[in-house]
């Protein structure tokens, strides 16, 4: 009768030799997976002053051109599975660019939306036409004034109303004006004024000439223009990888347009061809390009959420509810690693 063989050392040192090369064959299939996961999804407005450092970030600050997001026109819609009308690109996206007014409006039916970095800090101003009879804020009385609801630049007018004791109810507000077409219009006498982010109040200001007048916002109120993704994201260590990388770059970015600004505005102008390269340079001193964190990032958005749930005909969510929306979790850990 046969005995069963059992293994001596040369069977022990075989089979571990096999089961480090399984091993090593599973690590590097793991490895490979991460090195050749797809580049990020990026979605943002495009057509704006605010994106400059995310532009200059995937044009001039990757190490390696392939790992750069592949961007697309869009912003937080895409996050959850929609567009923005006429200014986005269908498509599923990673990370996404918004004013604080999208992350709150969209946030209602997606609570697992995070902000993790500010971009950008814009000033919007209203323009309107001294042959219309205004020369301060408050003639706005009864004028017709352009500006497009449900965003960042109608709350803006509501405040800068409110500032002057005026409500939205004592204009009348002109809405369905489409971008470019509102410095047009006020030109043309169509609106009597317009309230909305640059370059549109510098295109008036051109078309205009010595009969336009400028109310700034500065102090009533200013967007707020994030870097935006969600929890599935940030959950996930490859793509968490990818959005931390991406920060990385537009804080580089930040860096080199504090240094020297005109690489950043040519891709702006290059992407904005509806407005001329001399609007859209007049605009550059009407933005912050902070890239990080803003202290009061939440006391704006407390204030925002009480127009936006009015506006929307619902309840406002408290305080607790918006802090959860804000994840600086990444930017700390780049903090920490450049403190090393």
């Amino acid at each position: 009768m046969k005995q069963k063989r059992i293994p001596g050392r040369c069977g022990l040192l075989a089979i571990s030799l096999l089961a480090m090369t399984l091993l090593g064959a599973s690590t590097w299939r793991v490895a490979t997976a991460a090195e050749a996961a797809p580049p990020l999804r990026l979605h943002g407005f495009l057509e704006s002053l605010e994106i400059a450092p995310v532009l200059l970030a995937v044009e001039r600050h990757y190490p390696e051109r392939g790992s750069a997001p592949v961007l697309r026109r869009g912003g937080i819609a895409n996050l959850v599975g929609g567009v923005t009308t006429n200014y986005g690109d269908a498509g599923i996206a990673d990370v996404a660019t918004n004013a604080e007014t999208q992350l709150l409006r969209n946030s209602v039916a997606h609570p697992e939306l995070r902000v993790v970095m500010t971009v950008t800090e814009g000033h919007y101003r209203i323009v309107a036409r001294r042959s219309s009879g205004i020369a301060r804020l408050a003639d706005l009385k009864g004028k017709r004034v352009g500006t497009m609801p449900n965003t960042s630049a109608a709350y803006f007018l509501e405040r800068m109303l409110g500032s002057v004791r005026l409500a939205p109810a004592d204009v009348v507000v002109v809405g369905n004006i489409d971008l470019p077409q509102l410095s047009a219009a006020l030109a043309d006498g169509s609106i009597d004024a317009l309230a909305m982010w640059s370059p549109e109040p510098e295109e008036a200001e051109l078309a205009l000439g010595g009969n336009a007048i400028s109310f700034s916002g500065e102090g009533v109120y200013r967007e707020i223009f994030n870097l935006n993704t969600n929890v599935q994201t940030l959950s996930d260590p490859v793509r968490r990888a990818a959005v931390k990388q991406l920060m990385k770059a537009i804080l580089s970015a930040r860096e080199e347009i504090a240094r020297d600004p005109r690489s950043a505005q040519q891709l702006v102008i290059g992407r904005m061809s509806d407005y001329p390269p001399a609007a859209v340079t007049a605009s550059w001193a009407h933005h912050r390009y902070a890239a990080g964190k803003v202290p009061d990032l939440l006391d704006v958005m407390v204030e925002e959420e009480q127009w936006l749930a009015r506006v929307d005909k619902r309840q406002p969510r408290d305080r607790a509810a918006l802090a959860r929306l804000i994840d600086y979790s990444l930017l700390d850990e780049i903090t920490s690693e450049g403190a090393k």
